[in-house]
């Protein structure tokens, strides 16, 4: 019996030395995978105003004015009234600057136009960007 206990421990040591070979033995947890990292936010174009300008007229305006500026774009189709079209020299002539930043800003409704022109109300805190989106826009006329 004693020879039985002392193979036994030696067993137990040679096998907590060598390590469990076992199939029985549970398998080592498999380590977290790293979280992957968040993405990068769209780059703004961080201190130009003129660039930033052009991306918000891309992003945000030629859906229903266009590329152009003739009130041709995409979405303009469901639109009653149609958008503006900004390359009309006549139009152009009668709107004002400040007409134009509070309609950028504050939307169609804000003054009397159609609700269907959306407010930027982010963009009332980058007067410059709204001065750049209006320079374009003056630069649409025919």
């Amino acid at each position: 019996m004693r020879v039985k206990l002392i193979g036994l421990l030696i067993g137990l040591v040679i096998g907590g030395v060598m390590g469990c070979t076992s199939k029985d033995a549970a398998p080592a947890e498999p380590k977290a995978a790293e979280p992957a990292p968040a993405p990068e936010p769209a780059a703004e174009p961080a201190g130009d105003p003129v660039a930033e300008a052009q991306d918000i007229y891309k992003n945000r305006c030629t859906v229903c004015h266009g590329v152009t500026g003739k009130g041709d774009g995409d979405g303009s189709a469901a639109l009653d009234p149609k958008p503006r079209d900004f390359t009309s020299p006549e139009w152009q002539a009668e709107v004002t600057d400040d007409h134009l930043t509070k309609i950028i800003v504050y939307g169609g409704a804000a003054v009397g136009k159609a609700p269907t022109m959306p407010a930027n109300p982010d963009l009332d805190a980058k007067p410059e960007v709204v001065a750049e989106l209006v320079k374009f826009i003056r630069g649409l006329k025919k």
